[in-house]
């Protein structure tokens, strides 16, 4: 297992693999043939990046049989996905800033995400572990009072594209079997959401593989797998989200409320 994470030192971007407190710096393609350069950072010099610059973020809903069972709606036959502006990207241990345009609920969605590293067109579910670079922890922030606010057009995309309304890191892991894996999420310290990614409906290869045939996926490319129980909205004037993964990490993020603009 590898933990790869992109960062910021005296100005320069870099990225490298991650062990205990020390980044050994790589160069070359993080995705392909990435070197070490034999140069070392401690952790605490550095302030983190989203581990990828996704080209597009694609966030799955419905895919949570225990959620699905809560919300009394049907278990979806074929994914289904909305997008969120890359520009909404945010690294862990940023803060997150309530937009002024908006007075709503805003909630917080622990989720595992994958993150692509090849070239993925229409590829098998069998296929699709060799287009997976890794994980990832998601923070799928949502403007809920958005969504259904016209009824003529549900509002999923402006919902979640919010500048800072997806953060996700603070690595991406290889190596995993993510079907062992439990999405953990705390709100200011207390432990609101711990499910087992077991129950999603549609499993990491079989999401690749199906979302492939839609569109071209991209080295670096973000997809939310969707959330399950525990969904709930920040009130605190400030707060603190953390969703771990075990063998992936911790993604912290502050939220601070502001008046809406008038």
């Amino acid at each position: 297992m590898a933990h790869w994470l992109r960062f910021l030192h005296r100005g320069r971007e870099g990225f490298g693999r991650l062990s205990g407190e020390t980044i050994a710096i790589h160069h070359g393609d993080i995705f392909a043939g990435a070197e070490p350069t034999g140069e070392t950072l401690p952790l605490a010099e550095i302030t983190l990046l989203t581990p990828t610059a996704p080209s597009k973020i694609i966030a799955l809903w419905n895919n949570f049989h225990a959620l699905a069972a809560k919300l009394a709606v049907s278990v979806p036959a074929e994914p289904l996905y909305l997008m969120k502006a890359p520009s909404c990207a945010a690294a862990s241990g940023s803060t997150v800033t309530r937009p002024p345009s908006y007075a709503g609920k805003v909630v917080y969605e622990g989720e595992l995400g994958i993150v692509i590293g090849r070239r993925c067109s229409r590829v098998s579910p069998r296929e699709a572990g060799d287009f997976i670079f890794g994980y990832t922890c998601v923070d799928d922030i949502t403007a809920l009072d958005l969504i259904a606010a016209d009824p003529s057009f549900p509002q999923w995309v402006r919902a979640k594209s919010f500048d800072g309304f997806g953060p996700f890191g603070p690595v991406v892991a290889t190596g995993l079997d993510p079907r062992q894996l439990t999405v953990r999420t705390l709100l200011n310290g207390q432990e609101r959401q711990n499910y087992a990614v077991a129950d999603m409906v549609f499993q990491p290869h079989e999401l690749v593989s199906r979302l492939s045939h839609d569109m071209t996926l991209l080295p670096g490319d973000l997809i939310c797998c969707g959330t399950s129980l525990g969904v709930g909205t920040i009130k605190e004037p400030v707060n603190t989200i953390e969703v771990t993964i075990e063998g992936i990490g911790t993604l912290t993020n502050g939220f601070v409320q502001e008046t809406p603009a008038g």
